[in-house]
């Protein structure tokens, strides 16, 4: 079994990394679900959740949201968690929305979180770290960042979702972003049709 560690920051498109951990829970796979704090109140924001600022009363919630005891919340700031040695480091870390400021962090191997010693623990492991930023425009900061972290071997997955596909409705437009980074995680979906298919030719 899979275990993904889905890390959500303060970007706007938390919705992405809730499909995400929907998607991934529907193919058996296990979540470790970890939050920045403005990424919980951002979540919060944009979904209506209201996840609690508490570790366990927000554990509780995440696992009643998703009805599934395969998702383990952790605390950013418990540095004492497992995903933080790369004895014990998860098969692979998304961190979607990823903001241009954990990016940068992240970039410049800082670890003064649970979730930057998490994708740090992943680079020096050559394990997956998939970045899904969320942000425009991008100043060259950012585009250098970016690059940083792909050249040290992370994966960026920008949030820009295809049209090839015809979307019908925002879902579409969500899962087609979320589905690419199920493609990089080498689990198979069916949340978009993909190009040359019957299906996308008619």
């Amino acid at each position: 079994m899979k275990h993904i560690l889905v890390a959500i920051t303060g970007a706007s498109g938390s919705v992405y990394g809730l499909r995400l951990v929907e998607a991934l829970l529907r193919a058996e796979c296990r979540i470790s679900l970890l939050f920045s704090e403005p990424g919980r109140q951002v979540l919060n924001h944009e979904t209506g959740l209201g996840l609690s600022i508490d570790p366990a009363e927000r554990q509780r919630q995440v696992r009643t949201h998703f009805g599934s005891d395969r998702i383990v919340g952790l605390d950013n700031a418990d540095l004492f968690a497992a995903v933080a040695s790369g004895s014990n480091a998860a098969d692979a870390m998304v961190i979607v929305p990823c903001s241009m400021g954990t990016a940068g962090r992240v970039a410049a191997g800082l670890s003064g979180t649970l979730l930057e010693r998490a994708a740090d623990v992943m680079l020096k492991e050559r394990r997956p770290l998939l970045l899904v930023p969320r942000e425009t425009p991008l100043s060259v900061i950012h585009l250098e960042n970016l690059l940083r972290l792909a050249r040290a071997g992370a994966v960026v997955i920008p949030a820009m979702p295809a049209f090839y596909h015809a979307p019908q409705s925002l879902d579409d437009l969500v899962n087609f972003v979320v589905g690419k980074v199920l493609d990089q995680l080498g689990v198979e979906h069916q949340l978009f049709t993909r190009w040359g298919s019957n299906a996308c030719a008619e």
